[in-house]
This record gives structure tokens, C-alpha cells and sequence, in this order.
């Protein structure tokens, strides 16, 4: 469904990816791990088509590298960035419905779903989105983003600073997108996370690719977890 050959980007002068290569298959769940500083956000983006970047980008079979980023969405990838963007003076249900991309055609996705998987936003439905805690925006950014019913879904950092409880609300999400045929590319902190919901896993190091395997073939390097993951 997604592949990425050779994507090296920049910022100014500075090479942040280094002929970065990865791919996400139907239905599949693909974590993208590695330190703070790496590149795993800027790979994302540059998919995304928010950084500048050369290489090639398939999606579907088609070439999407060098599109704006809202011409991307509208061929089927969601992008749930770490920095939530909500609209914070808009309630919850009207961020969720600014998340359709057509509100006559109903895909995947229905407000109803998003307040069956965290019932928390349906208490808080006319609520202003900027009065909410940090857990509850990032679901919120997630269902909008399920709301434009994407065929693959990334998503940068989803558990970062939530409660355990959260954490595992939002895996269970996980397994519910995958389970509709939606792809997902996630960059996660958290190990334990992505061993236990992806199929197979990336590591980077100093902008490229270092180690591409299934959770059990990590579990099993040491070397690459000491060198690449661990503090």
C-alpha cells in the first residue's frame, strides 16, 4: 500500500534523511522506532508532503512525492501529527465533523464509533476542545483524523505523556483500525507498545533504516535495541 525508496529531506542545509526505506501493506500495523532526534517525524512529514524531500513515495501504485499535503490527504493517508491541532474554540463534535471529507458519503467511520471507543468524548460532545486535558485532545485528533475515513493512518507519537489507562484505550484503537483494513505507520516511544501491536517494526539511526524485522527478530537483537533504543 505505501512504499518508500531512497526519501533523503532537508531543513536548510541540514540532511536530516538519508535514503530512508520502508513500506506499510494493507492492513497492516508498522511502528517506526528509534530515539528523539532520528528523523522518524520528518520521515512521516515528508510522506505527508509537508517537508520538501526527493526519492520516490507510492501509494496505491501511484506517485505521491512532491504533492501538497492536502492532495495527499485526499488520496486516502491521515496524518495525526504529535502536536495534537485541534481546534480548540470548536466543540468536540465539530472538530470530529471538520475531520469528513465528504459529509454526504458515509465511509468507515461514524461520530457513533468514536464515542462507542472513547466514551469520555461523548460526555464531553459540546465541550469546547481547548478546555479538554492533553489525553483526551489526542483521542480526539485521532477520531478526527478516522473521520476522513484514510485508507493508511500515520500517527507520531500517540502515548506520549498520556495516564496508563489512556495508553491502553488507545492501543485497543489500534486493533480496531487494523481490523477495518485501515494501515497504520506509527512512531512510538514506547517499546512495549510496538512489540506488542505491530507486525513488523523499523529502527532508525542518524536518518536511515537500521534494522527492518518483526517484533520476535527485536526481541531477539540485543545488539540493535542497546545501540539504537535504549538510554
Amino acid at each position: 500500500m505505501l512504499e518508500v525508496k531512497d526519501l533523503h529531506a532537508y531543513y536548510g542545509k541540514s540532511h536530516i534523511l538519508h535514503g530512508v526505506h520502508l513500506s506499510v501493506r494493507q492492513g497492516e500495523i508498522v511502528s517506526l522506532l528509534g530515539r528523539n532526534g532520528v528523523g522518524r517525524s520528518t520521515t512521516i512529514k515528508s510522506i505527508m508532503g509537508q517537508v520538501n524531500s526527493t526519492g520516490s513515495v507510492r501509494f496505491k501504485g501511484e506517485e505521491i512525492n512532491g504533492l501538497k499535503a492536502y492532495m495527499v490527504a485526499r488520496k486516502g493517508l491521515g496524518y495525526v501529527p504529535e502536536n495534537r491541532e485541534i481546534f480548540p474554540t470548536l466543540t468536540v463534535r465539530q472538530n470530529l465533523m471538520l475531520g469528513m471529507k465528504n459529509a454526504s458519503r458515509s465511509g468507515r467511520w461514524s461520530i457513533e464509533d468514536m464515542f462507542k471507543l472513547f466514551p469520555m468524548l461523548r460526555e464531553r460532545t459540546d465541550a469546547l476542545a481547548g478546555v479538554m486535558s492533553g489525553g483526551e485532545q489526542q483521542m480526539l485528533t485521532l477520531c478526527r483524523t478516522l473521520m476522513g475515513d484514510p485508507d493508511l493512518v500515520m500517527i507520531d507519537e500517540p502515548t506520549e505523556g498520556l495516564a496508563p489507562k489512556i495508553v491502553e484505550l488507545v492501543a485497543r484503537l489500534f486493533e480496531e483500525i487494523k481490523s477495518r483494513g485501515v494501515s497504520i505507520l506509527l512512531v512510538e516511544q514506547k517499546l512495549t507498545i510496538a512489540l506488542k501491536i505491530s507486525q513488523r517494526l523499523y529502527v532508525m539511526g542518524h536518518g536511515k533504516i537500521v534494522f527492518e524485522g518483526t517484533p520476535d527478530d527485536l526481541r531477539a537483537n540485543e545488539a540493535i535495541r542497546k545501540e539504537w533504543l535504549e538510554v
